[in-house]
């Protein structure tokens, strides 16, 4: 785990005014990474950090003589039009361009002046998706999420037996991830309607979304080697949050033998932001499995993993539909969990994907599986909340959803909070439902 350093002292402030409102998800003490560029421009792409409501151009930044040594060769490879060379350069390049930039944006810093000349708004600002994503792999770490579903399917037995030894994963589609604001078309394919003898062709009926944080790899590994418990962390650059929207009707036809296909490659949605490992240390807390379950096998185990393993990150699902919008109603939270609840750590996941002599890459993405909590107010999708469509979710404008239907818009959005700490966020991560295509 990253130890704790001045990048991380609550009491520092930015003269960027708007880091210091105590409402913002970009405090000076997080300095998130993204790649943008100003909206309706040709401008390309390039990278950029979140401060307040503005961002740091680092192209700028490193041409301006704010930055020297490591900083400045890292602010470089950041400032590219995906962020994967800066990914690939490792923990201290990351360390030291954060702390630089910590310095260059806290009050009183000699270099206000030239940085500020840097900035871009945010509401000025469109975005792509941050890194290049070489692969893509998709996981189910929350045992709530994992036995709510099979409750519905085999309700004397809802857990397979593998559930809780190992961390279960499937390679998703890399090529249909997008940026959060890009909309999501209704996606067609078989399913087998219920009493049926035959499938049919259409398009979903049953489409949900899955609020789960995403894990981007910065250094990799060899092929043919492993990344140990020990070093797991350090080869993770990020996290973000994921929408790995499901099309639950042709999943449930198509999965059987080898999972998922066209119920999840139509798009997964991720948001501009990568909040770094780093700036996550504070919000570290002990992670332990019930004395009844199973202990992790050694090699997923280990004493970081037991003192400081989980993260609360405070997770939040909202609901829009075309009719609220048209009558100024406020989104509707359908959820509102945490990242703590996960049953499998992204240590675990990073050491188990490799175990066997997968080569991770710079830019590879990792997502948690849907993140549900204890509680029924904490399933993190729909096929959860309203018990797979029988009991439906009632909107403040009068309708109701087992599922969504098109206009629908999700957001996800997640924050992090501590005694004596800034509120720290990762912005937000939403998609509209646009109709199937004819």
């Amino acid at each position: 785990m990253p130890a704790l350093n001045h990048t991380h002292d609550p009491a520092r402030t930015s003269w960027v005014a708007s880091a210091n409102d105590g409402v913002t998800d970009f405090p000076i003490q997080n300095l998130p990474f993204g790649v943008f560029r100003r909206a309706g421009s040709n401008e390309p792409f390039r990278g950029g950090v979140a401060i307040g409501d503005q961002i740091v151009d680092l192209g700028a930044a490193a041409t301006a003589n704010v930055f020297s040594g490591a900083a400045r060769d890292a602010a470089h490879a950041a400032s590219a039009s995906t962020l994967n060379t800066f990914m690939a350069m490792g923990q201290t390049a990351w360390s030291s361009l954060r702390a630089a930039l910590c310095d260059a944006l806290g009050r009183g810093s000699i270099h206000e002046a030239a940085l500020r000349r840097c900035l871009v708004s945010q509401s000025d600002a469109e975005y792509a998706v941050p890194a290049r994503v070489g692969d893509y792999t998709d996981f189910y770490t929350s045992v709530y999420h994992a036995t709510n579903i099979g409750k519905q399917f085999r309700p004397d037995n809802p857990l397979l037996p593998n559930y809780k030894w190992v961390p279960i994963g499937y390679h998703g589609r890399a090529s249909s991830l997008v940026i959060s604001g890009h909309p999501l078309r209704r996606p067609v394919g078989q399913s087998l309607p219920p009493g049926a003898t035959q499938p049919s062709f259409g398009p979903c009926k049953r489409l949900d979304y899955e609020l789960e944080m995403g894990i981007y790899v910065g250094s990799g590994n060899a092929l043919g080697e492993r990344i140990s418990m020990a070093n797991a962390e350090a080869h993770v650059f990020g996290l973000c949050l994921l929408n790995d929207w499901s099309a639950r009707d042709i999943q449930g036809w198509e999965y059987q033998p080898l999972g998922p296909f066209l119920s999840k490659n139509f798009g997964s949605t991720v948001s501009p932001w990568i909040v770094t490992l780093e700036a996550l240390a504070p919000y570290r807390t002990a992670w332990s499995r019930p004395a009844e379950d199973p202990q992790p096998l050694p090699y997923l185990d280990s004493a970081d993993l037991r003192d400081c393993g989980a993260i609360d990150i405070q997770l939040v699902v909202t609901l829009s539909s075309t009719r609220m919008r048209a009558q100024n109603i406020a989104p509707h939270t359908l959820c509102r969990t945490s990242y703590r609840h996960a049953y499998w750590t992204l240590a675990q996941l990073i050491t188990h994907h490799t175990v066997g002599g997968c080569n991770l890459q710079p830019g590879d993405l990792l997502g948690t599986g849907t993140l549900s909590g204890p509680t029924p107010a904490e399933a993190g999708a729909l096929v959860e909340l309203t018990a797979g469509g029988k009991l439906p979710v009632s909107l403040p404008s009068g309708e109701a959803r087992s599922f969504l239907e098109d206009g629908d818009s999700v957001t996800l959005s997640a924050h992090c909070a501590a005694a004596g700490r800034p509120r720290m966020g990762f912005g937000t991560c939403e998609g509209t439902i646009q109709p199937a295509l004819a």
